[in-house]
């Protein structure tokens, strides 16, 4: 269960305090033009360290691809990518090993397995989704060859929303702060508000909005892989993801069927909607309009506060963490959400390609 896709397939692999981490990705067709410098970018944007609001260990995440690129080209070969851990410190987890952290899924992966890489998590850690982002990358460059664009941002954090509607933001602007929101006055007081969780030992929640534009209509294969089912499989391997909703999402029971239905008319020559409550997806298939969707992250559960909780040989214990860990994931979350969108949509436009003669 480490692959995911259907012609567009990754692998993930490695832990969070292994040597490295990374993906393969395969079904990436030949001659895409690989632009090594982007994939670094895409990386940056969800590294650790980049702010006191994040955790302060150091990886430079440098993408280094073993294979299925020659020349800067893809050549139809698997595509792998390797991301070394070069600033983990095991000797922070020591006192944990024997612990089951509260909201983690230490106890859950101890039932599983019988055995459970405690050192920063193993493979349930965030860390592994850098190789994510990685083919996310390659994913969005393949995207751009249809002028297909993904792109997500910070709508809130903990009870700081961000009321503008996306049609009216400026998404460029989330690139130039430290918690991915187009709107500066409210980036500021989303970034006080994780400092102070911060301070506190305490940690935050909140939501990530995701938009596709120009995407086509015709994208998504019914009845069990509808486009927006696929999306939220991919949104939902992140960690911390409890929830996710398209369009008006849940905001849609409070209207009537004559208020909420996306009516059909022609502009510029082709079918349009005159309104996206749908979120560009009807009967699990996209319809020309922008894709839209909103996901919810839980509060980090590592928290510097005393906790009660238990031991691998049911004895209860106070636990209080060391080690670095970020009081709010959503500014690095915001890549990775992109990341798996990007793969999902650039999947079925493969797809789309052989269901047709």
């Amino acid at each position: 269960m480490n692959t995911f896709g259907n012609l567009l397939k990754i692998t993930s692999f490695g832990e969070s305090h292994g040597k490295a981490i990374g993906v393969v990705i395969d079904g990436v067709p030949a001659g895409l033009k690989i632009d090594e410098g982007f994939i670094f970018e895409e990386l940056t944007k969800r590294k650790p360290g980049q702010s006191k609001i994040t955790t302060q260990r150091n990886e430079a995440d440098e993408p280094i691809i073993v294979s299925g690129v020659f020349e800067n080209k893809t050549i139809g070969a698997p595509i792998t990518i390797l991301i070394s851990n070069n600033d983990s410190k095991t000797k922070d987890y020591k006192s944990i090993k024997d612990i089951y952290r509260p909201s983690h899924a230490d106890f859950t992966y101890q039932k599983k397995y019988e055995i459970r890489d405690y050192r920063g998590g193993g493979r349930s850690s965030a860390r592994i989704t850098a190789g994510w982002v990685a083919a996310g990358a390659i994913a969005k460059l393949f995207l751009k060859n249809f002028n297909i664009e993904v792109k997500a941002y910070t709508k809130q954090v903990y009870n700081i929303v961000l009321k503008t509607p996306y049609t009216q933001l400026n998404l460029s602007v989330s690139d130039k702060n430290n918690i991915k929101c187009p709107d500066e006055k409210i980036a500021n007081e989303m970034e006080n508000a994780i400092e102070e969780a911060r301070k506190n030992g305490d940690s935050l929640g909140g939501i990530i909005s995701c938009i596709v534009e120009n995407c086509p209509a015709g994208l998504g294969e019914p009845v069990f892989d509808k486009l927006n089912a696929q999306i939220a499989k991919a949104v939902f391997s992140i960690n911390a993801v409890k929830a996710i909703q398209f369009g008006d999402g849940f905001n849609i029971v409070n209207f009537k069927g004559s208020q909420i239905n996306d009516e059909f008319i022609m502009k510029n020559n082709k079918i349009r909607t005159l309104s996206n409550h749908s979120g560009g997806i009807q009967g699990g298939i996209s319809n020309g309009e922008t894709i839209y969707f909103e996901t919810a992250f839980k509060p980090v559960s590592t928290i510097f506060k005393p906790q009660k909780t238990l031991k691998t040989n049911n004895e209860t214990v106070i636990f209080k963490p060391e080690g670095r860990h970020d009081p709010c994931v959503l500014p690095r979350a915001v890549p990775i959400v992109e990341a798996m969108t990007a793969l999902v949509i650039a999947d079925f436009v493969l797809l789309s390609k052989t269901n047709k003669m």
